[in-house]
């Protein structure tokens, strides 16, 4: 039967090192009976970040040796970039331990890839970085990296000899530590003859004064001198003290404390081990060891925390060349937090100027950033544009509607306000074509009044005349209602006003055509007169036409009532700069079309008339006149909306739309006025003569003597001053009282 042999747990033999900095011996779980007097990588890692930070660098690459120290410590310090966040690795290299012929100039066109991670982090031996600075200054990289340096670069010499351009401005990092003085007294005064308890003092001998000192291993000729024992160290060579001699002396003097105080407590009063600590507890021992806290050689406090590790405490050193002298400059130390004179600090070619070393340059105002996936400090910077502004580092927002950028697109600000100025050519044109209307219209109105009755009054209908005349006037009266500031009472003047004006004008045209159409199709079949042809029945179909323009508005009120609005899309441009908030009237183009409907309804209904009364002669009545009228207003409606409709996308839709439709309007109520009115004031001022009465006939006479002039004498103008028509109206006087004949005289024709 085999017997299995059991297998021994580890010895537990406490431990303190006095150069050990790999972070992984910071593992209780492994290593619980370690502890040292350095601080662990982590907490250099941490250093060099924020040193890269306080540089305001945020791309950087990483250069480690092959092995536990280089490999943990760029480690560390990755993970330490990523929880504070702010500095990217361009890429990590790695130097192999057996490096081929040619491996570092490899090494540095991979980090000449990227030209923006000009800082270096080193983690690796002093050989590994010699050599990288010589395969830099072979590639004629003098000045461009900027070095920073982990503890085995240090304030060492041997890594920068004939290396110094090319390592000028290097940041290197160091435990804190000082030198030991009575150390120095006691190491330059060992000889051989007292110091032949150290095995190795021989070996070192032979290596520091390059001699032999076996007489066999002295060749003639070899150029290799033999030692006669009298060399001294520091005069016959050079000497500088190890930079961990401190750390030594202290990891001695930790264990010493541990032991003391363990003896103490165990063998109070002896001397010499007693039964308690023979053989001495190794996880006593460790309790003991932890516990220690004394002044260490440099004046420092030595202590361990939980996982057996040295509080972190680092100078920090710059390389600079003054004068062509070099030297290890401290331009800070770090414990817990770094403190940085940057005002000490130089950089390659005498510069104090701190160099750049980042991914990205900082974006404008107005840019944001995008990042580039997976590296946080690469980003491209994009224009936060049209009505966009910049919302914060990240993000483009849109301007709230009644809000566009400000010129960097930092901001919002409210966009301008515009209406129809009057001193603008849009209104200035309208305005006055439409006080020349007005001024024509009142003196029409005057001149009526002043000659009320004398015939050519008389013929031409004054009760509708008169109503004409006043839709006139407010078509005129609409342009200023059109050009002024929009409010509520000037909006809701122009629902009402702007579509009243033409109704009341085509109303008394349609009335009139009406009636001349029905008189004469009545006269071509009987004597009597058509129904509803009196002046009162004229205005009351007249009035009737007119309130169905004015009960379309009141509904409208009810529905929807009027209110001034600022319009921001109606002059929102591509460019924001040009944007402009329009002050109008809430009066949508379906709104203004239906509002004008009613009028242009009527407009063509008393143009179908006027075409059924062309045949009628001249002379007898407004027929043609009317139809004349109604032909130009067509075509001056006709015109008008292509123009209103097309220039509904256009920046300049509110001036546009605006001059287009008061001169419509305006040009509509000029062509009524001209045609109809301004030939009968003419006669009346300046040919009186003609302004006569003429004798009177039946209405079937006169109607027959109509048609038959039509017939056979097209230019009925023959008879003077339209005898025929005079005729027609005042004979129709003595239908009233008579049955036989019907008076026109108070008509319109």
């Amino acid at each position: 039967m085999q017997t299995v042999t059991p297998v021994s747990p580890p010895p537990k033999i406490p431990q303190v090192s006095y150069a050990s900095t790999a972070p992984e011996l910071s593992d209780n779980t492994r290593y619980d009976f370690f502890s040292r007097v350095v601080p662990p990588d982590t907490y250099q890692a941490q250093a060099m970040v924020d040193i890269v930070k306080a540089m305001r660098w945020n791309y950087v690459s990483t250069v480690a040796s092959e092995g536990n120290y280089g490999e943990s410590g760029v480690d560390a310090f990755i993970q330490k970039s990523r929880e504070d966040g702010g500095v990217c690795i361009a890429q990590s290299v790695k130097i192999p331990r057996e490096p081929k012929p040619g491996e570092f100039d490899k090494i540095i066109r991979r980090l000449r890839d990227n030209p923006n991670a000009r800082v270096v982090i080193l983690f690796a031996n002093e050989d590994d970085i010699k050599r990288l600075l010589q395969a830099a200054k072979k590639a004629n990289q003098t000045g461009h990296f900027l070095w920073v340096g982990s503890d085995s670069w240090g304030s060492k010499i041997s890594p920068v000899q004939q290396q110094e351009e090319v390592a000028e401005g290097a940041v290197t990092i160091l435990p804190k530590r000082m030198s030991v003085r009575g150390f120095d007294r006691y190491f330059i005064s060992r000889t051989l003859d007292n110091n032949r308890r150290n095995i190795w003092f021989a070996e070192f001998w032979e290596d520091n004064f390059q001699c032999k000192l076996s007489r066999h291993a002295h060749r003639k000729g070899s150029g290799i001198k033999k030692c006669t024992n009298h060399e001294r160290i520091g005069k016959d060579s050079s000497y500088e003290q190890e930079g961990k001699v401190q750390f030594v002396i202290d990891a001695v003097y930790a264990m010493a404390h541990a032991l003391h105080n363990m003896h103490k407590e165990l063998c109070p009063g002896k001397v010499g081990l007693c039964s308690r600590m023979d053989p001495i507890n190794g996880t006593m021992l460790l309790k003991f060891i932890r516990n220690v806290n004394f002044t260490g050689i440099a004046g420092n406090p030595v202590l361990f925390n939980v996982n057996g590790d040295a509080p972190g405490r680092y100078e920090i050193f710059q390389y600079q060349i003054k004068n062509n002298v070099t030297e290890y400059k401290v331009i800070g130390d770090w414990t817990d937090q770094l403190h940085l004179d940057i005002k000490k600090m130089q950089w390659p070619g005498g510069v104090r100027q701190i160099p750049v070393s980042i991914c990205s340059q900082p974006c404008l105002p107005g840019y944001r950033k995008k990042t580039v996936k997976g590296i946080p400090c690469c980003w491209h910077c994009e224009r936060c544009d049209g009505y966009q502004y910049q919302a914060d580092t990240y993000t483009c927002k849109m301007c709230r509607y009644d809000l566009r950028p400000n010129e960097n697109h930092t901001a919002c600000r409210p966009i301008p306000i515009v209406k129809l100025e009057w001193s603008s050519p849009w209104a200035v044109i309208p305005v006055f074509i439409a006080i020349l209307g007005i001024l024509a219209t009142l003196f029409v109105v005057v001149t009526f009044i002043r000659y009320n009755d004398t015939p050519i009054v008389k013929a031409s209908g004054r009760e509708l005349s008169y109503v004409l005349l006043t839709g006139i006037f407010l078509c005129y009266a609409t342009t200023f209602l059109m050009i002024s500031t929009p409010d509520v009472g000037i909006c809701s003047l122009r629902r009402i006003f702007l579509g009243l004006g033409m109704s009341i004008s085509y109303a008394a045209l349609l009335t009139k055509t009406n009636r001349i159409y029905r008189i004469f199709e009545q006269g071509k079949m009987s004597v009597s007169a058509p129904r509803f042809i009196s002046p009162a029945s004229q205005l009351v179909i007249t009035f009737s036409l007119i309130s169905v323009q004015l009960l379309g508005v009141c509904i409208w009120f009810g529905l929807d009532p009027s209110r001034a609005i600022i319009d921001y899309e109606d002059q929102r441009t591509a460019n924001p700069d040009f944007a402009r908030g329009v002050l109008k009237c809430d009066i949508s183009d379906l709104s203004l079309i239906c509002l004008l409907g009613y009028s242009m309804l009527l407009m063509v209904t008393c143009t179908v008339y006027a075409i059924k009364t062309r045949g009628v002669p001249e002379t007898f009545n407004e027929a043609k006149p009317i139809g004349f009228t109604m032909y130009t207003t067509c075509i001056v409606w006709l015109a008008f909306i292509p123009i209103f409709f097309g220039t509904s996308q256009s920046t300049e839709k509110m001036y546009i739309q605006t001059t287009t439709l008061t001169i419509s309007v305006s040009l509509s109520a000029s062509v009524s006025l001209g045609m109809l009115y301004m030939p009968k004031v003419y006669v009346v001022l300046f040919h009186p003569e003609q302004n006569v009465p003429k004798r009177k006939r039946s209405l079937k006479a006169v109607v027959t003597a109509a048609t038959m002039s039509n017939k056979f004498t097209p230019k009925g103008s023959l008879r003077p001053n339209g005898e025929a028509k005079s005729e027609l109206c005042e004979s129709l006087e003595t239908q009233a009282t008579k049955q036989t004949y019907i008076s026109y005289s108070n008509h319109a024709i």
